[in-house]
């Protein structure tokens, strides 16, 4: 149709334009921030140009949604300011048959950034990461606090306090036994525990069992051994963000498993799939928008796509935070906002000028 021709000649330009723009903003963001961190360390020019390259997938996925925010409400501003949409509206065109080609538009890049986020963003953020810490010459502790774990499938639990893993040793350590109903046998503390290659060995260990009905104190027989081994305590050097979602799924899946939390990466994991749609949801708020601005369309559009990114990813964020304290379930947080603003632009395209 010449109509769907003409209207994604008029969008596809500008998205590519704002794309460039948003995409060399957010790279020269993160740039200027640490920009005098690798400065004094001395590092060379190819270096810190090969982080900022790095980066780049990642700022494309960032910028995607907000430059068809902007690059669909400014055509269709465009054209309302120009009068031509009221031609097309006369001829019995509705708004939504005139926007299919931008709504196709919409589903494959919701399609396609999914997999772009999964094979490139991920693996580049990784090694740009990776290669920001040895540039800076920073080190991730491998020492962990509040650690939980469970064993010998649940009926061995550790609570530690602090594990230290320069000097290998258990901290504050609580280790609880309970039979196959999950009831109580006996409870295990001791100040602090040492890794001697083979096994923990606690220091001043006191023992409480059931002596009948009554919860008694006594040593620690010799016979008891404990040999989880200390990765086990370790903070994980994973992290959810840089996992395909393959392995993100596996990865979630062993901390179940583990007994350990997993509403936060299962959030992350959740949220990384909602993101996807972000385009789709984006078009359906630049449609109705575009029918409020007459005039000075540039400067609405930009700041109407401005405000509406920000609104939407707030919202994302506090749903998010929620999902991640376990008050809203990890699928309502990711999935909540995404839901909201589809059914806010589907009302506002009802409502909007035609």
């Amino acid at each position: 149709m010449i109509l769907h021709r003409y209207i994604m000649r008029q969008v596809i330009p500008l998205f590519f334009a704002a794309l460039f723009f948003f995409v060399l903003l957010l790279s020269l963001i993160d740039l200027f921030a640490n920009l005098w961190k690798y400065l004094s360390y001395e590092t060379s020019i190819a270096s810190i140009g090969m982080v900022v390259l790095l980066y780049i997938p990642k700022c494309i996925s960032y910028a995607l949604p907000i430059s068809l925010l902007f690059s669909i409400a400014y055509a269709f501003g465009d054209l309302y300011s120009k009068n031509e949409l009221v031609i097309i509206f006369t001829s019995g065109i509705p708004l939504w048959n005139a926007a299919i080609p931008v709504l196709i538009l919409g589903v494959f890049l919701s399609i396609a950034s999914f997999f772009f986020e999964d094979s490139i963003v991920l693996p580049t953020l990784k090694a740009k990461k990776a290669l920001s810490r040895t540039l800076l010459h920073q080190q991730a502790s491998a020492s962990n606090s509040d650690v939980v774990f469970k064993t010998d499938e649940g009926r061995l639990l550790y609570i530690v306090d602090f594990y230290n893993d320069d000097e290998k040793s258990l901290n504050g350590l609580t280790i609880i036994e309970r039979n196959a109903e999950g009831e109580l046998l006996r409870l295990i503390r001791s100040r602090k525990a040492l890794w001697n290659g083979s096994e923990w060995t606690l220091e001043n260990p006191l023992m409480y069992h059931w002596d009948g009905d009554i919860f008694t104190a006594s040593v620690l027989p010799e016979e008891m051994h404990f040999i989880e081994k200390p990765e086990t305590f370790r903070r994980s050097s994973l992290d959810i963000e840089e996992l395909p979602a393959s392995q993100a799924r596996l990865y979630i899946l062993d901390l179940e498993r583990a007994g350990l939390p997993f509403s936060a990466a299962l959030t992350d994991l959740y949220k990384r799939y909602a993101f996807a749609v972000t385009p789709l949801v984006v078009i359906l708020l630049s449609l109705s928008l575009g029918g409020y601005f007459k005039k000075n369309v540039l400067l609405m559009s930009l700041l109407s796509s401005l405000i509406s990114a920000v609104i939407y990813y707030v919202a994302q964020m506090i749903a998010t935070m929620l999902a991640k304290l376990s008050y809203i379930p990890p699928m309502a947080g990711a999935w909540a906002p995404v839901f909201i603003f589809l059914l806010a632009g589907i009302i506002m395209i009802r409502f909007a000028r035609t």
